[in-house]
């Protein structure tokens, strides 16, 4: 004889792993959200956070597939934890994030990233020298 199946009906998210910082809507028609993350950037480093800053609210209007969208994002975030930190150039870290985003936008800037929207490849070029720049 086989056991009974237990089936739970959740009226509701439900979340089977620790949740941070994160934010959703459930069940509504409409929604406004606002997140602020008010880590002081390190000083020297104002021009940088406002760039990336920037290029994170432009990236969802560049056309790229959802991956390398995903990977732009988590390299653009991985520079502003960097210049978050006290001391940003220590051990490399600052340099190693730069070249992540870097190398996320490369494709884009060159045209091998195809299906991107129309300006993308010039918005990418543009964001690859600020990053370059500023630094």
């Amino acid at each position: 004889m086989s056991e009974p199946q237990n089936v739970n009906n959740y009226d509701g998210p439900v979340f089977h792993a620790e949740v941070s910082g994160t934010q959703f809507a459930w069940n509504n028609d409409t929604v406004t959200q606002n997140q602020q993350n008010n880590s002081a950037v390190a000083p020297g480093f104002e021009a940088l956070a406002e760039l990336v800053t920037d290029l994170l609210r432009q990236l969802p209007q560049a056309g790229l597939a959802d991956q390398d969208r995903e990977d732009t994002e988590s390299a653009a975030r991985e520079v502003l934890a960097t210049i978050t930190q006290p001391n940003p150039h220590e051990e490399g870290r600052l340099r190693r994030a730069l070249g992540m985003l870097k190398g996320a936008l490369a494709p884009v800037a060159s045209g091998v990233v195809t299906g991107t929207a129309v300006g993308a490849q010039e918005w990418a070029r543009t964001a690859i020298e600020g990053l370059t720049r500023l630094v």
